[in-house]
């Protein structure tokens, strides 16, 4: 849930002093500058440091600037203060988040912490600010009414605090542990319900602003994780609604063919982007009865031909194969060579239709083996869409039927 990377998978090459930035930072690399790559702090991370600063300002009086805080994997950053603020029973302070370059929704964000003292025996309670979502649906990992604080970053949290207090001597009547200290931390992100809406949030039932998210603390520049981690939490959804069927959809054009087409509400359409392996893996451990893959020519003949990160940079169209792919059809030498002559899959598609050659369901087909191949015995029944531009259907398999048939 929400926007940026928070683990998996292999981070882009940097070198070591490009690894921890100090937080707050916002210069960025361009794009002609990208052979090291500088990462950045989550959205979690900031809060963490937020948090424990103004905790320590509550304590002492005094906002350690700038603050330093321990990550899971145990690297220590330090982060400045962007704002503070301390009154007789609460303090606020405000982190600004540097996504390093990666190119986050969330880079530049006012990420605040206030904390304030609760009552004994409470704990560490959580409450989400302006700009922070609240769990609206189940399916994810944390309950429904609660603030979009996710499992990490609240850990995080605690063990900062936990140590802050240990610190000052506070709580060692109850020993050691963040169970020790009795306080609200709310979380808030400036302009976070805006941001929202440019993330997987509202489709997951998290309204009314971001995720606080990262499992590492670190975003790995062009990771891609937030994106695949939202793919997963999106089949928990839709697992958890019921749904018996979810399409996975390479963009917006292919979402609204799989709405008009199926009737699918908005929580059973899977934004997968470029990440089919993301979508198939998961379903092969978290299986919903029906999958329908929709997907433009080009994205979906990498798949056909086995490729499971769709994006153009890490994955090409094979001409040569969708030559392959006519001749299989009945297509002649000229045909084969006007195919490999195309500029585009969906210049191949419009050749082989000259010839009355089903270029887009032999497209589709071949993308089906693929997905049962990924998803293997899982109980789920696939069927995959190819349109074009415009979303007309061009191309259809389930497995079962020859070229040229047409979907439910």
């Amino acid at each position: 849930m929400g926007t940026e990377p928070a683990a998996d998978p292999a981070p882009v090459a940097s070198t070591a002093s490009d690894r921890e930035p100090v937080g707050g930072r916002s210069g960025r690399r361009s794009g002609a500058d990208r052979g090291t790559l500088r990462y950045g702090w989550t959205t979690g991370a900031c809060a963490t440091a937020a948090a424990t600063a103004a905790y320590t300002a509550l304590l002492t009086g005094e906002f350690p600037d700038p603050v330093t805080i321990t990550l899971p994997g145990g690297a220590r950053p330090a982060f400045a203060l962007a704002r503070e603020s301390l009154g007789p029973y609460s303090a606020t302070v405000a982190v600004i988040k540097d996504a390093g370059d990666d190119p986050d929704v969330t880079h530049g964000a006012v990420v605040t912490a206030s904390v304030r003292r609760g009552s004994p025996g409470t704990g560490v309670v959580f409450r989400a600010g302006a700009g922070v979502g609240t769990v609206t649906r189940p399916g994810l990992p944390l309950g429904v009414g609660e603030p979009a604080i996710n499992p990490v970053p609240r850990r995080m949290m605690r063990a900062a605090v936990a140590e802050v207090a240990a610190a000052h001597g506070i709580g060692l009547e109850a020993g050691p542990g963040p169970d020790a200290v009795d306080i609200e931390i709310e979380i808030g992100v400036d302009g976070g319900a805006e941001l929202a809406t440019r993330t997987w949030n509202p489709r997951l039932g998290i309204l009314g602003g971001l995720s606080i998210l990262g499992t590492t603390g670190i975003v790995v520049p062009y990771s891609c994780s937030a994106w695949i981690d939202s793919i997963r939490r999106g089949i928990d959804v839709a697992r958890a609604a019921g749904h018996r069927h979810v399409a996975a959809c390479t963009g917006s054009t292919s979402e609204q063919v799989a709405r008009e087409r199926y009737g699918l509400p908005d929580d059973a359409l899977l934004d997968m982007g470029d990440f089919a392996g993301a979508v198939l893996k998961y379903l092969r451990r978290h299986p919903i009865p029906r999958l329908t893959v929709v997907g433009g020519v080009g994205k979906l003949a990498k798949l056909a031909a086995g490729h499971l990160d769709l994006h153009s940079g890490r994955s090409h169209v094979d001409l040569a194969g969708l030559a392959a792919l006519a001749g299989s059809a009945g297509a002649g030498a000229d045909l084969q060579a006007a195919v490999l002559g195309a500029n585009t899959a969906l210049g191949a598609l419009r050749v082989c239709a000259t010839a009355g050659i089903a270029l887009g369901d032999l497209v589709a087909a071949d993308a089906h083996g693929t997905a049962r191949e990924v998803l293997r015995e899982a109980p789920v029944t696939v069927d995959v869409l190819v349109i074009d531009r415009a979303g007309t259907v061009v191309g259809y398999s389930d497995g079962t039927r020859g070229p040229g048939s047409k979907p439910d």
